[in-house]
């Protein structure tokens, strides 16, 4: 093994990398120079064969050598890429004169636009937000609501069951039970903002998916008056000072007594159209007076304590506001739609 051989492997290999003009023709040199199988690593294997000063001597010449070749081979490398990108780039000039595609704005969903000007109506009530999960169990979705199993109540709100006792839930109701547990006999003011799920058709006016905020306020010496004139006010900042509401008696588990609440028709004022079906007015959410029964489930003394709730459909009031015609647009994420409701500057 003599330096002589080494030199010559070398000004071999830095001439042919010198003529490289592909990155395929580099990776054979590669391959010529370095690989396992290449002159240089055979010397190096050879090593062993030499006595130790001239073993040390020739080992560091070989790995000088290696790292030179490595080292002219990448450069070469960088150097073909940058002359690609190069002609690839003058190929591929752009005209910057040309006008450029339009970009289509949106614009905020009326359903978010709604739920937050619902929420901010009852912040400044007093109320605070509070929030849960939408997987549920049956307990918290139904029994602490006085909807026990086997209750014909449960037949209006079928859902989409993940178990036997775990399920999406069908209202935001569950909120107020975690709650009331929670603060373990304390007054509490909240409304619960969120998503809910049944199984139903999908046509203009139900969706599987769809949206609450639920209401809950419970205290010493509540009464119904505090929810008529709580729910008067709302209607007022939302729809108009002109709107007037009406409750009449229903029926919900959870609740009792229970009441529809209905607004003055805003496209007749109360006087009945084909909108309001003459009746001059509009159902927008129900109510009532926290049942006694689930007080008392979820910790509260019914001889003490009293409240009331309520239950607003975010798409109903939507609706009512813009006059869209079919729910289901709120989730169809259409730049069409989504446009009309575009803030003005």
């Amino acid at each position: 093994m003599e330096n002589q051989n080494i030199n010559e492997i070398y000004s071999s290999a830095m001439d042919e990398i010198g003529k490289s003009s592909t990155s395929e023709k580099l990776q054979e040199l590669k391959i010529k120079f370095l690989a396992k199988k290449s002159v240089l690593m055979s010397l190096l294997s050879a090593l062993g064969s030499l006595p130790p000063e001239e073993r040390k001597e020739m080992g560091q010449k070989l790995n000088e050598t290696k790292a030179k070749i490595a080292k002219a081979i990448e450069e070469k490398e960088a150097e073909l890429r940058k002359a690609e990108l190069e002609k690839k780039l003058e190929s591929e000039q752009i005209d910057i004169s040309l006008p450029s595609k339009r970009v289509e704005l949106g614009g905020q969903n009326p359903f978010y636009v709604v739920k937050d000007e619902i929420t901010d109506i009852f912040l400044n009530m007093g109320f605070e937000v509070a929030d849960g999960p939408e997987v549920e169990t049956d307990l918290y979705n139904f029994e602490l609501l006085n909807i026990p199993k086997d209750h014909p109540a449960r037949d209006m709100q079928d859902t989409f069951y993940i178990s036997d006792s775990v399920l999406l839930r069908t209202h935001t109701s569950p909120v107020q039970a975690h709650t009331m547990q929670a603060r373990e006999g304390k007054p509490i003011r909240i409304i619960c903002p969120g998503k809910t799920y049944r199984r139903d058709d999908d046509d203009a006016t139900h969706s599987h998916q769809f949206a609450q905020i639920e209401g809950l306020v419970i205290d010493k010496d509540i009464n119904i008056g505090h929810l008529k004139a709580t729910l008067e006010l709302f209607a007022k900042k939302m729809f108009g000072e002109k709107r007037e509401i009406r409750l009449r008696p229903s029926y919900f588990p959870f609740t009792e007594p229970s009441v529809e609440v209905d607004i003055t028709c805003a496209n007749c004022d109360g006087k009945g159209c084909s909108m309001c079906k003459g009746t001059g007015y509009i159902e927008i959410l129900g109510g009532g007076m926290v049942h006694p029964n689930v007080l008392k489930m979820n910790g509260y003394d019914p001889d003490v304590y009293s409240g009331f709730a309520f239950g607003i459909g975010i798409e109903r009031v939507a609706i009512l506001r813009y006059g869209i015609d079919d729910i289901r647009k709120f989730y169809q994420n259409d730049i069409r739609f989504l446009r009309q409701y575009r803030k003005k500057a």
